[in-house]
């Protein structure tokens, strides 16, 4: 979205007789935003935060951070707005074309709300069909990635599925670059155990058929796209074949490259930001974790070793690492902290230059994916 360039007042108080938060005023009609429906006034940097709650407690929620500190801190802002619980284990979500859409995997949907949160549209997988994992938009189309190999194409509207890709077994991270789709291709579960397969499917979104087949490390998951290059983190066999870190080029033929080890990244910034997280889960669910951070130059194709943090605060270094994001207004870089199921996670905000700002609770478990609406 554009920057605004106008400044509005704030008006924060408790709406007399209501549970929610009264924020900015947002009735300027040159914004972008799609408020219609909303029980709460909203500011208009926004901070979207998807927890994806504990599997089975039907417990995923999305709540609300004010970066510009004109609001309070929002808890189940979905269930303010919808009256109704988002559901169970909070899978993923983005911003397109001025709306968001959150995948609900384990309740098997995906809905497209607007930019207070209100829902709009939901399409629901049967319960015959893969659990909806991750997507990528481009074109007014969303595409989203299934368990049981499918990616299917819908209508950014009306979520209508109006192509389908099939191939693969678990796909799992999709990314959009330079017009083709990047769709990780990561195991298959039969009588004998699991098979962890080395495939990246390159997808053509006009035609939803398979162009090439890309071979990577073993077990490939997550993928983001930054400056025409797409990024992947394999989680490998869980033995011999480590957590790796590769980079796909289109522009050379889609050549693969081996970055690092690697366990989690997101990007901005010019800049991809990883952590790699050693884990002891022998004493589950008891953990010890040892977090090393560091960055990716895409311009300068530099491996910068130094944390891009400063000033952390010391137990980040050993916390359980569940998400990053960085908001495209400011360059902030955001790291999600879980406890799993014994209470709510933690976000640690910093500044672009690695400046630590702030910590606050995330308003719920597991946090999963925040998304930046301004």
């Amino acid at each position: 979205m554009k920057i605004r360039k106008l400044l509005f007042s704030t008006l924060c108080m408790l709406a007399l007789g209501t549970a929610f938060t009264a924020c900015s005023d947002n009735d300027d009609p040159n914004n972008d935003f799609h408020d219609e429906g909303s029980k709460v006034t909203l500011p208009h940097h926004r901070a979207f935060i998807l927890n994806e709650g504990t599997m089975g407690a039907n417990n995923a929620n999305i709540s609300l951070y004010a970066p510009n500190k004109d609001c309070d801190f929002i808890n189940d802002l979905f269930f303010q707005q919808n009256n109704a619980r988002l559901g169970d284990t909070g899978q993923s979500m983005i911003e397109y074309n001025d709306y968001l859409y959150v995948i609900v995997a384990n309740s098997k949907y995906i809905a497209r709300l607007n930019t207070a949160g209100v829902e709009l549209d939901r399409h629901a997988f049967n319960e015959s069909e893969g659990d909806p994992r991750y997507m990528a938009a481009e074109d007014g189309y969303i595409y989203l990635t299934q368990y049981g190999g499918k990616v299917s194409k819908l209508d950014a509207e009306t979520l209508d599925v109006v192509a389908t890709f099939e191939g693969g077994s678990n796909l799992e991270g999709i990314a959009e670059c330079n017009g083709k789709l990047y769709v990780a291709n990561s195991y298959s579960k039969t009588d004998a155990g699991y098979q962890y397969h080395n495939e990246v499917f390159v997808i053509n979104p006009q035609t939803m058929q398979l162009e090439k087949t890309l071979t990577v490390t073993v077990n490939p998951n997550q993928l983001v796209e930054e400056n025409d290059k797409v990024f992947l983190i394999s989680f490998g066999d869980y033995g011999a074949v480590g957590y790796t870190a590769q980079m796909i080029d289109p522009s050379n033929n889609d050549a693969v490259t081996v970055l690092t080890t690697a366990t989690s990244m997101t990007a901005g910034n010019g800049n991809v930001y990883f952590v790699n997280s050693e884990t002891d889960y022998s004493h589950w669910p008891g953990t010890s974790t040892t977090n090393t951070f560091f960055s990716y130059n895409i311009a300068t194709s530099t491996l910068n070793q130094t944390s891009f943090l400063k000033d952390a605060p010391a137990e980040l270094a050993t916390s359980s690492i569940y998400s990053m994001d960085v908001d495209d207004e400011d360059g902030n870089i955001y790291i999600g902290v879980t406890f799993y199921s014994n209470s709510n996670g933690t976000i640690y905000r910093f500044q672009q230059d690695g400046t630590f700002v702030e910590k606050f609770d995330c308003g719920g478990q597991n946090p999963k994916k925040m998304v930046f609406v301004d």
